[in-house]
Parts: C-alpha cells; structure tokens; sequence
C-alpha cells in the first residue's frame, strides 16, 4: 500500500500542529503542536472551546481579583487551559506565546514566561514539554538566554532574517519558527512575481539557516512555520521541525507522491557559511538593511498584539 506523504514526512521531519483546533490534532497525529494568539482568538470564538473560556473567567474571578488584573489573569488562564489540553493529545511539546505587547520588554517577558511555567508545573507537567514562544526582537532574544539557563525552553517565532536565527542560536534558544510563507508574501508583494520551490524565498531562508545551524553544530531547532502552500513544505522536507496548518496537513495526506529530503545534516556540512557573531548594534543594523525582516517582524507583533486586544475584549464581555 502506498504511504501518503504526511506519514513520508514524519519519517524525516518532526510534523507540529500550526492550530488551536484539537479535532484537527486528534486526526493528523503530531508530535508538537504550536498556537498564538490569532489561533487561540480563533478556537475562543468556536462554540466547542467556549467552556474553556468560561472556566478561565470563573476560576480568576472566585479568586478574588478585579479589573486588568482580573481580565490579565484570565487571559493567562485561557492560555494554559488550551495548552493542557493540547498536552492530552500531542505526545511532545506545546508551545505558548507571551503577550506580543511585551516583545521590547525584556524582564517583563522573563517574568511572564516564568509565570506561564509555574502555571503548568501546577497542574503536574515538566517544563521539558512546555516551549514559550517569544517575538525574534533583540529583547526577546535576550529574556530566551536567561530562560534558557533556568530550564525554561523558547519557542522563538516571528523570524525573518538570517540575523535573528544566528542572534538566536548565540544565545542558545531551544528552538526557532522562521515564517515562511509571510517572506515569501512579502516578495510577491513587493516584486509582483509568482515564486515557485527552490526559487521561494521563504524556502531560501530556511534552507540558508537549517544550514548554518548545522554546520556550526549549533543545537538550536530549526521549525519552518507560517506555510502558503504544499510545495513550501515539501522543498524543506528533512528540517528538524515543520508547524502546519490543518488545511495543508488534509493536502500532504491525501497524496502518495514521494517525499525527498532536500535538507540533511551532510548537506549543510558542505555549506561554505563563514561563522558570524552578532552584538546588539550589529543585530539591529543587520535587522534595519532587511526590509522585508523589519516590516514583517513588526506587522506580525502589531497582529498578534490587535488579537490579544479582541481576546480581552471578549472576556470583558463575559466578565459583564
């Protein structure tokens, strides 16, 4: 019998779920499964999840708190309800954000992540399961290095730029979500061409950083995110992780084309990547020449930021 290329990836990929659905989790099988707070605002809004919701606000209320901090504390506990449900399904990880409005914030982002951890570690889970997700800006960067060396891994996402994987990889993040797909949205917009496999820039720049990561023997985790089309995933099959969306997931499983790695560990070995070390000031200059990095790393805060504003506004409509 032939073997669909979901499963044929699986073999040389690790499959992470890019969704706040569970059902879709339950059907496609990953091992990880990842979301934020479009995703989470998205499943909030379904009639299935809503009891989630309502738990969070009945549970923050009886304990007392009022205003922002209520309406905080319920948004936190939203959060961790998905996960742990999320964590009933998946075998591995589940990554959870920080609130995009913290991303230049360094110690608040550190206090945030440790709070999110202690949060899990109450309900009976290692923090080996758990990745936070943190915005790929210089103080993200930062808070991750800090947690990293407390045992607290990140997921660090809205990743651009070859200069923020390798900031990232410096400070010795567990893992990394470059975004695919919105790179590529990026160029079609700004140059009016229609890219294809190997030519997707999105593509490009994972291939360029899975590369490096390895030949420097780094141990950071490469996780292509954000994908527009099959053709997206299957030109980065044998990256150490890819997060994908259920839609797509339904595409790889009912085909049994065969899947080829197009990256592998020998491969990047022969890469001729001269190694680089990023300070600060190097950091943002190298940020500030990529145009599509800026714009995109900070359209996506902006988004993620208006999602958690509409999530707030919906508890607050529930808080009466």
């Amino acid at each position: 019998m032939s073997v669909n290329q979901l499963d044929q990836l699986k073999q040389i990929t690790t499959v992470v779920a890019d969704t706040g659905d569970f059902e879709s989790m339950k059907i496609y099988q990953p091992q990880d499964a990842t979301t934020n707070p479009s995703l989470i605002l998205q499943a909030a809004g379904k009639e299935e999840y809503r009891h989630l919701v309502e738990k969070a606000v009945a549970e923050q209320k009886a304990a007392g708190l009022t205003g922002d901090a209520l309406v905080e504390a319920i948004l936190d506990r939203i959060l961790i309800l998905f996960g742990l449900e999320i964590l009933k399904i998946v075998p591995g990880r589940v990554s959870t954000e920080v609130d995009a409005r913290l991303s230049f914030d360094t110690e608040a982002t550190i206090a945030k992540a440790r709070q999110l951890i202690a949060a899990y570690e109450d309900e009976g889970h290692t923090r080996s399961r758990i990745l936070i997700k943190i915005a790929s800006t210089w103080g993200g960067i930062k808070a991750a290095e800090i947690l990293e060396k407390e045992g607290i891994h990140c997921n660090l996402t809205l990743l651009f730029s070859f200069a923020q994987a390798v900031a990232c990889a410096e400070a010795g993040v567990q893992l990394i979500s470059p975004f695919v797909g919105r790179i590529l949205d990026w160029y079609k917009a700004s140059t009016g061409k229609d890219y294809q496999g190997d030519e997707d820039p999105g593509v490009q720049s994972v291939r360029a950083i899975y590369n490096y990561y390895k030949k420097f023997g780094y141990k950071t985790e490469v996780m292509g995110a954000s994908f527009r089309n099959k053709g997206e995933i299957l030109a980065l099959a044998g990256c150490d992780l890819l997060t994908i969306s259920p839609n797509l997931l339904a595409e790889l499983q009912a085909s049994t084309d065969p899947v080829i790695p197009c990256l592998t560990p020998a491969e990047a070995a022969k890469s001729d990547f001269k190694k680089i070390t990023l300070d600060e000031k190097a950091f943002r200059f190298a940020l500030n020449e990529d145009a599509m990095a800026t714009e995109k790393t900070a359209q996506g805060i902006r988004n993620f930021a208006a999602d958690i504003v509409k999530l707030e506004k919906l508890v607050q409509g529930m808080i009466g």
